[in-house]
């Protein structure tokens, strides 16, 4: 990730509010999904307005005790699969609900597939079984989920 080209980013997003905006605002950097490819396809949804919505699991919050926990206002740079920014999202809820919990809405609100439920649940378990096993856990149907939902308040090539 360049430094440079997210802060680059960041101010150009500043550039687009009123005066008033608290300059100083703290954001976060992150990409979605665990590949390039994934990277590149999720954002690509999330900027044109299909993915609306996004889960991770409770336990790699904790795991990463450093990130601060996502809440209502937070800012985040989305970078592409070649962690370049794409686009700036802003959280607008979050809530931690189990796996099996999650609902028919919130999956198609993910965007991801066709968009029911159960091709999210299918989705979503192959991903947890490969990113936790990194922390040294495993996906079970009750794990809890940091669930998002966002909207996108910035984008502009950086090309």
């Amino acid at each position: 990730m360049n430094e440079g080209q997210i802060t680059r980013y960041w101010q150009g997003y500043l550039k687009t509010l009123p005066e008033s905006f608290e300059a100083n605002q703290t954001f976060l950097v992150d990409q979605f999904g665990d590949t390039p490819e994934l990277a590149d396809e999720l954002g690509h949804l999330v900027l044109s307005g299909v993915k609306t919505a996004t889960c991770s699991a409770l336990w790699a919050w904790e795991a990463e005790q450093e990130t601060p926990f996502i809440e209502a206002g937070t800012k985040t740079i989305v970078l592409d699969g070649a962690n370049t920014p794409i686009g700036i999202i802003e959280t607008t809820e979050v809530n931690i609900c189990p796996f099996n919990q999650v609902d028919a809405q919130f999956a198609y609100e993910e965007g991801e597939g066709d968009r029911s439920l159960q091709s999210w649940r299918t989705e979503h378990w192959k991903y947890f079984a490969r990113v936790l096993p990194k922390i040294n856990k495993a996906p079970a149907p009750d794990m809890p989920l940091v669930c998002e939902r966002f909207r996108v308040v910035y984008q502009i090539a950086n090309r």
